[in-house]
């Protein structure tokens, strides 16, 4: 009845006051953020899907070469020289500023990230110049002593191995073994990689394990060149291990002139061409890293014909369990062995004698082993000791290159 009584003594014409309404959103602030985040992933997945980078993300530096002026005076004569080799096309533009500067060198450390080795590769501008290019501004490496001229042939960045006749690179550069023995009794090959980066841990590889050690050198180092000519003077078997892509490239990256599964076969051709030119003597070739590029077929049929073709054999690390090497070389019949037990990946004595020990029984089972390992020195020191009673124990150490055959031959 109040209500009534007050609607009706209230004046004509006048409303009673109605309350604001708030403003109300037709969404949430939770809902907006969740809008915008799908916003953000949506255009961060487009950008990774359509930008198109072929060198997946290798650092790459410009550099811009100015035209001297009519007014310049002729550069000084210090016998450094700009090279810019892109895509074939080499030009030579020697000014008075680039006279000035020294010869740049850089220290790349790189980490393995299967087994944790650290290796500090020493490498010229031309080399950091820009990965992407296959050139190299450096002058091609010398021919290394005791090499036969017939199985060399010219390319653009130095010499590289070829076939003359019946010679192979892989059977003239075998090292010599008791092949008649090793075809009666368990033979081991022992493989020490990574050589050529450092001079003291190469050294210590060459002069303090045994003849029969095979080693394997990167194409990177000062001068890996000269190192690997000793190793040849010391009767050591050499392999080239060629740089490859890493399934978590370019966080780890084996270093310049990688071999990339998103590069087209000519550009790795002409990589391979880099690697191959940087030393001479070696019987065949060997992946260094390159798990995604040795389990690709597209990628790795081209780099073993190639290899096969130059009369090259080739040694799987055993590092990539999805490996097609093993097929591919078989289509080749080229040479081919693959590691069977990483002595040092736990570098410890205790862990590298037993792994040793399983190189030891794994010979004795199938006949042939090999185990590869770096050349830190616990590895050398195990290694050598180890070697030193084999025979008493009735397996007979032998390079890789005889494994090999001897696999083949089987």
């Amino acid at each position: 009845m109040t209500e009534t009584a007050d609607d009706l003594s209230a004046p004509l014409g006048q409303d009673k006051p109605r309350r604001k309404r708030r403003l109300r959103l037709p969404f949430t602030a939770m809902q907006l953020l969740a809008v915008m985040l799908g916003l953000f992933l949506v255009t961060f997945v487009g950008f990774a899907i359509f930008n198109k980078d072929p060198l997946g993300g290798e650092p790459m530096a410009r550099m811009a070469i100015r035209e001297p002026k009519a007014t310049d005076e002729k550069p000084v004569a210090s016998g450094h020289q700009e090279q810019g080799q892109a895509q074939g096309h080499a030009s030579k533009q020697e000014t008075r500023e680039a006279a000035k500067q020294p010869s740049e060198q850089k220290t790349v450390t790189m980490i393995d990230g299967s087994t944790g080795t650290r290796h500090d590769v020493v490498i010229g501008a031309g080399d950091t110049a820009d990965k992407g290019d296959a050139a190299a501004a450096s002058a091609p490496p010398p021919v290394m002593a005791g090499i036969d001229p017939k199985l060399l042939e010219k390319s653009r960045y130095g010499m590289i191995p070829v076939v003359a006749g019946d010679l192979k690179p892989f059977n003239v550069y075998a090292a010599d073994a008791d092949r008649a023995k090793a075809a009666k009794m368990p033979v081991v090959a022992i493989v020490i990689g990574g050589l050529g980066v450092g001079a003291a841990k190469t050294t210590d590889a060459i002069m303090k394990l045994p003849a029969a050690v095979t080693l394997a050198f990167t194409p990177y180092g000062a001068d890996p060149g000269k190192l690997a000519e000793r190793a040849r003077a010391q009767r050591h078997e050499i392999f080239l291990q060629i740089p490859m892509e890493p399934y978590d490239f370019p966080d780890n990256d084996p270093g310049p002139q990688t071999l990339l599964t998103s590069l087209t076969t000519d550009q790795n051709m002409d990589r391979l061409y880099w690697h191959l030119s940087r030393m001479q003597g070696y019987a065949g070739i060997t992946n260094f890293m390159g798990a995604r590029f040795i389990a690709t077929d597209a990628a790795m049929q081209p780099v073993i014909r190639e290899a096969a073709k130059r009369g090259l054999g080739f040694f799987d690390d055993g590092s990539s369990p999805r490996s097609i090497a093993p097929q591919v070389a078989g289509s080749q019949a080229m040479p081919f062995g693959k590691g069977d037990i990483a002595i040092d990946a736990v570098p410890t004595p205790t862990e590298i004698d037993r792994a040793l020990n399983k190189l030891e029984a794994a010979a004795r089972e199938r006949g042939a082993a090999i185990g590869t390992a770096s050349a830190l020195p616990v590895s050398i020191e195990r290694i050598g000791a180890w070697t030193r009673t084999l025979s008493d124990r009735g397996i007979l150490l032998v390079p890789l290159t005889t494994v090999m055959l001897k696999s083949k031959s089987s």
